[in-house]
């Protein structure tokens, strides 16, 4: 899928030019591997860094070189992401208003189909981002909230910049928790979204990045995390199926946890 996908095009304005040029390696055979301090700290439940610790323990094996990092505004991460992601889809979705795009749903009159269109056609999550997203983007917040954002964004980007100079890969976990029950945390948004907090900085620095699962804590699956420099997918890839090779089988399918 990826050979099928990748490469530029000039149709899309989100495509880069050059987009699978491959950088080689800088560790030839063996990569060196980042291991962000402020990933590893407090607050990851045990079973997850069990589970990451023993998949390291298979890289460091294999000849790996693993190594401290630090990407020192990984806590503003959260923050930023949930200011930039909303204001952008509050600016989005402003087209699927019943007349030219999507959902239409009559109403009395053009505003009445406008609201009903959107109070139909989304549901509460997206209601939730458009409100906070134009929030962000009102006059007399934009300076103070989006616009400082993207500035925190910049030097998150940078942060991977500088370490991308002397590692080949970065190697975190997915999440800190294991998965929560469906509709656990509908009424606590700001504990689901903290959720987000290992995996927001690639979408923020433009990173490729991957998830694939390392084992399994009480039945339920336990991910890790690699992120790689812009355009390094086909090698991103390569690396989590060369982990796969060695990690121990895992049972799939899951049972479904009640």
């Amino acid at each position: 899928m990826y050979e099928v996908i990748a490469g530029y095009d000039p149709k899309d304005s989100t495509s880069l030019p050059g987009e699978g040029e491959e950088p080689a390696p800088l560790s030839g055979a063996t990569w060196r591997i980042g291991l962000p301090r402020e990933y590893y700290g407090e607050g990851i439940d045990p079973r997850i860094r069990t589970l990451i610790e023993a998949a390291l323990a298979k890289l460091r094996d294999r000849g790996h070189e693993l190594v401290e990092i630090s990407l020192p505004h990984t806590q503003y991460a959260i923050a930023t992401y949930y200011l930039i992601a909303p204001a952008e889809a509050s600016s989005n979705l402003s087209r699927y208003d019943g007349v030219r795009y999507g959902l239409r749903v009559k109403g009395r009159d053009l505003l009445s189909q406008y609201e009903t269109t959107r109070d139909v056609g989304f549901g509460s999550e997206v209601k939730r981002r458009i409100l906070l997203g134009t929030h962000a983007l009102s006059a007399g917040y934009y300076d103070a909230y989006y616009l400082t954002a993207q500035k925190v964004r910049t030097l998150i980007r940078q942060d991977f910049d500088e370490a991308f100079r002397t590692v080949d890969f970065i190697v975190t976990p997915t999440t800190p928790d294991l998965a929560f029950r469906f509709g656990e945390r509908s009424d606590d948004p700001l504990k689901m979204y903290l959720g987000d907090i290992f995996t927001a900085t690639a979408n923020l620095a433009g990173l490729p990045g991957l998830s694939m699962p390392v084992g399994l804590a009480d039945g339920l699956p336990v991910g890790l995390q690699w992120l790689a420099p812009p355009l390094y997918d086909g090698p991103l890839f390569r690396a989590a199926a060369g982990l796969e090779q060695v990690l121990d089988t895992v049972p799939w399918p899951l049972e479904v946890v009640q």
